[in-house]
């Protein structure tokens, strides 16, 4: 059977490595894409995709996907309507914006998009001021690379000079 583009034969090895060269490199293409992108679902026509404000900024900031508002001296959890899936070798921390603590006192509680979350992104506010807020641009994803070391137990921990002191121990003289 003559070589014919498309079709495998056992006589048709240089097409054949080829195909699955292509095959390999594009799977590799499309692994590498994934790894480095942010992959965002929205998950109701109320979510904004998250961006970034400047291009050197670290996080991609959220928005609420509701109209929600968080009590003075009270706490939300804040819809985004987003499903995230972090670049491999990642987790999203959800963290405060800067702007939003001076001006209006509010804070980010903790907040871990692991990699393997593929549930809604929440961000939970606490509003430590005198008025009740709402608002949009709500809080910050910074992506960070992480380490999961296996856990070992030992007996004993390494003599260091600082020892076991700590709680501002090393401002102290």
């Amino acid at each position: 059977m003559p070589n014919t583009i498309g079709i495998i034969t056992s006589s048709n090895k240089e097409n054949k490595d080829f195909i699955t060269t292509n095959t390999e490199f594009t799977s590799k293409r499309r692994k590498l894409t994934n790894q480095l992108n942010l992959r965002v679902k929205r998950l109701s026509p109320k979510a904004k995709i998250p961006r970034r404000s400047s291009v050197k900024a670290a996080g991609y900031d959220l928005y609420s996907a509701s109209n929600i508002t968080i009590p003075a001296k009270g706490k939300a959890l804040v819809p985004t309507d987003l499903a995230v899936v972090v670049p491999e070798g990642t987790y999203g921390r959800v963290a405060p914006r800067s702007g939003l603590a001076l001006r209006n006192s509010i804070d980010c509680g903790g907040g871990v998009v692991d990699a393997d979350y593929r549930g809604p992104v929440g961000v939970i506010l606490f509003n430590h001021g005198e008025v009740d807020y709402q608002g949009d641009r709500v809080a910050q994803l910074v992506l960070e690379r992480i380490c999961t070391p296996d856990v070992v137990e030992i007996e004993e921990l390494d003599e260091t000079e600082r020892g076991n002191r700590g709680f501002g121990s090393t401002g102290l003289q």
